[in-house]
């Protein structure tokens, strides 16, 4: 069931478009010598930039908030007015809001209606929407403080952000901010150290992560999973080269658009450029042009667990979430055009199996389409993108999935589908995709042989089901806050003998987990039961085995779950019964 996409134009929208505007006439009447940046509506709340003469700190939120409060409650109108450029230019610099207000005007396109919103003294160039009286915005909360470099550029000035949210009711608020210390408690870069998974070290580099030996287990069972689901999908999988020569991505027509996201090109000398390659799809396009193509080899499906490199800017990077290099579970589909809707479904159909393996349930599927309003932005196949749009739809429609449909916002040589996923803290996440791509057969001179035995440009498909490892890592460290289920915990089952004459018995019911495929890990260190106990909750384990000589002498184990508690004496054929029918498929 298709649904139109209105955010902008949202309640919400415009409650939390004023609630920037109120934090910035707060901070001038409190700060008057401050400079104004920029201050929209976000996802979670909105934020403000401000240029201050003295650094801001964190208890002066409290403060600025106090006032906000007191200037909501002056129930000031909010209007709009529009002027001409040289009345805009010369009211900013009237109201001293000089040199960022300024510079955003001159940004605005020729032609383009100037507009500002008032509130009491307050005036701020802004194409709005906004709420009508300040008496509308009660519940809200400043959060925090960072530094943005204006508008993102790292060669500019760094300003003060001042982040914050806003709702309709106390309820909506109080709720937020409850899944906000959640998600602190949760956050994959705290369970990370930990836990010990992941590491960071400058002597490295920042955005380059090094996964230690249980961050490295996760990692190996996601991939070994998806290879496998891939595998019986009918996806050859192959290997290609990190590093390419500089003119691939000429060809594809990334490096013009996108080489400030690249790392420079390494120059040798004979002239070749190479450059750290930011995506695989070139690769698996010489691939598929390496030997002659038939309509009866289509679909033709390539897959890789490709690591690419992205130069992401400093500010960017988190953890695990956003990082300069990274491995995507990426592949690439050839078929003829008649072929979309089933090859569709059929990807569908794998996002859905992978998904129920990670227990993701709640999650729905974001369809971009062109604009049938501004057609020259795209590929110029009208046919083909009636063709492509109208098969996208029937997949969805026909397994009954729900569905957002936005015009406006497919790529220039295709549409596509987002697979949205929420977390249990109701964080919407962007994991999968699904995209249609008219272009690159073109530049790259695919080609198949088709039934009237005549060349014909084949339709391409990109698809990740989990986009990248690192990203869908971090994902599931806050979605599981570190308690994975069994089948991906990096120590599935720790041995804890209680005394040194258990430890020869711990060693072979560790080699007898081993051997059954489980991980398992004999913790025998001089430390009291209770420590070891504690260590491996606060680590998250999903079971201990307790030995001691009742366990020893009848063959037995006592089995603690992370989940169901003290299951008590059992045989360690019946534990591995129980072991493997919980890392099933389901």
């Amino acid at each position: 069931m298709s649904k139109v996409y209105d955010y902008p134009d949202s309640p919400l929208y415009r409650l939390r478009h004023s609630a920037a505007h109120l934090l910035a006439q707060a901070v001038l009447e409190l700060y008057p010598d401050a400079k104004l940046g920029v201050g929209p509506p976000i996802e979670n709340g909105f934020y403000y930039d401000f240029d201050f003469s003295e650094p801001l700190r964190e208890e002066d939120l409290q403060r600025i908030e106090e006032k906000m409060r007191e200037i909501a409650a002056r129930a000031l109108d909010i209007t709009r007015f529009e002027t001409s450029r040289e009345e805009a230019e010369q009211l900013i610099r009237n109201i001293g809001q000089v040199p960022y207000k300024i510079e955003l005007l001159h940004a605005i396109p020729e032609g383009e209606t100037i507009s500002f919103y008032q509130q009491g003294d307050f005036i701020d160039l802004c194409r709005g929407p906004h709420i009508e009286n300040t008496r509308e915005i009660q519940h809200f909360k400043l959060l925090s403080l960072a530094g943005a470099y204006w508008r993102g550029d790292e060669r500019n000035k760094m300003l003060t952000r001042i982040y914050g949210t806003a709702f309709f009711t106390q309820e909506e608020l109080d709720d937020y901010l409850h899944r906000l210390e959640e998600a602190k408690r949760r956050d994959h870069r705290k369970l990370g150290r930990e836990l010990g998974l992941f590491m960071i070290a400058p002597e490295v580099g920042s955005g380059l992560p090094m996964l230690l030996p249980k961050g490295a287990t996760i990692r190996r069972v996601l991939e070994e999973f998806i290879l496998h689901e891939e595998l019986k999908a009918g996806y050859q999988h192959v290997r290609t080269p990190e590093i390419a020569n500089l003119n691939l991505y000429r060809t594809s027509g990334h490096y013009p658009y996108y080489k400030d996201s690249m790392y420079p090109p390494m120059v040798f000398e004979d002239g070749e450029e190479l450059i750290l390659r930011p995506m695989n799809c070139p690769h698996h396009f010489l691939i598929y042009k390496s030997e002659p193509r038939s309509y009866r080899d289509l679909p033709l499906r390539i897959a890789e667990l490709g690591t690419v490199y992205r130069y992401e800017k400093s500010g960017e990077l988190s953890g695990l979430i956003r990082v300069r290099c990274f491995t995507i579970n990426d592949a690439h589909v050839f078929l003829r055009p008649e072929q979309i809707k089933a090859e569709v479904k059929h990807n569908i159909e794998l996002i859905h199996t992978v998904y129920k393996r990670l227990q993701l349930t709640d999650f729905w599927y974001r369809l971009s389409l062109r604009d049938p309003d501004d057609k020259e932005k795209y590929y110029d196949d009208d046919q083909m993108w009636e063709t492509a749009e109208n098969a996208l739809r029937q997949a969805l429609d026909e397994l009954g999935l729900n569905y957002t449909a936005v015009r406006g916002e497919a790529a220039f040589y295709g549409p596509k589908l987002d697979v949205e996923v929420r977390d249990c803290l109701g964080r919407e996440w962007t994991v999968s995709t699904v995209q249609l791509d008219f272009l690159m057969a073109h530049r790259f001179d695919l080609e198949y042989t088709g039934e009237d035995g005549k060349p014909h440009r084949p339709v391409i498909i990109h698809r990740a089901p989990i986009g990248s490892f690192e990203r869908m890592m971090g994902f599931l460290i806050e979605h599981y806050a570190g308690a994975f289920p069994l089948w991906l915990a990096p120590v599935q089952v720790a041995v804890l003998p209680i005394a040194d004459r258990h430890n020869d018995y711990g060693a072979q019911v560790r080699q007898r987990l081993a051997d059954a495929g489980f991980r398992a890990e004999l913790d025998a260190r001089r430390e009291t039961l209770g420590y070891r106990i504690r260590y491996h909750q606060t680590h998250k384990t999903p079971y201990m085995l307790i030995l001691g000589d009742k366990e020893c002498e009848g063959g037995l184990v006592a089995v603690r779950s992370r989940e169901a508690g003290d299951l008590g004496q059992m045989t360690l054929d019946a534990l591995l019964e129980r072991l493997q029918g919980e890392v099933a498929y389901a």
